[in-house]
């Protein structure tokens, strides 16, 4: 059995309830009947969201990983990878061309979906010319799972390059837990310090946990 007519369905309540109308577990089992339509993929959906924690973390999940452990080919962990590209994607757009800081909810909505779920350390910034717009969007350092390098110098020299005149750091905790560090805001007000002298600007560090986020800023630590 194809599974069609309960594919069709999930189809219909899709187009006429949008996203909402589908569980977790449909979702990724429509994903993974794009790359298996003649398998019913309800129950290897719901074993991947599980063995992952979640449909987030799925998405996010290496490439490898979602083979591994799903014992599926390349072909169909790329359906589950090309979903989050497209998300992320569509959530990027709606913080690019416009201040960032004026559009504060859907740059967190993009970080949260980029990063919350993420395995090991990674840290970005976001680099903004004199109107808080966006001129680059930029990986910087990926570590282990609970810390990572962050060259204080190569942030300003990078700042400089792209004639940035402030910037925005972001970086994940992998436990889930957002609360700031006592390293993290050392390593914030190095960062400010070290830009002060040359008129940049360091408007927050963000940290993002599959909790939330904290905004060292919004706690008075900068």
């Amino acid at each position: 059995m194809d599974g069609s007519g309960h594919r069709a369905r999930l189809r219909r309540r899709l187009f006429e309830g949008g996203p909402d109308a589908l569980l977790d577990h449909e979702l990724a089992e429509y994903l993974l009947a794009l790359a298996l339509p003649r398998r019913d993929t309800k129950d290897l959906a719901k074993r991947l969201i599980a063995d992952f924690g979640g449909f987030g973390a799925l998405l996010s999940a290496d490439g490898e990983a979602i083979m591994r452990l799903g014992g599926v080919s390349e072909g169909t962990a790329a359906a589950i990878k090309i979903a989050q590209a497209a998300a992320l994607r569509l959530l990027e757009s709606q913080v690019k061309e416009r201040p960032v800081l004026g559009s504060w909810q859907a740059l967190l909505d993009y970080l949260h979906a980029d990063m919350a779920h993420y395995p090991v350390e990674r840290v970005r910034v976001l680099y903004l010319n004199a109107r808080n717009m966006l001129i680059r969007n930029e990986p910087v350092s990926e570590g282990s799972v609970d810390e990572a390098a962050v060259y204080v110098r190569e942030i300003i020299r990078r700042a400089l390059e792209y004639q940035a005149t402030a910037l925005i750091l972001v970086h994940n905790h992998p436990s889930g837990d957002p609360e700031p560090s006592q390293q993290d805001i050392r390593l914030t007000r190095d960062i400010i310090d070290a830009g002060r002298h040359l008129k940049i600007t360091v408007h927050d560090h963000v940290i993002i946990g599959a909790k939330g986020h904290s905004s060292l800023r919004a706690m008075g630590l900068i």
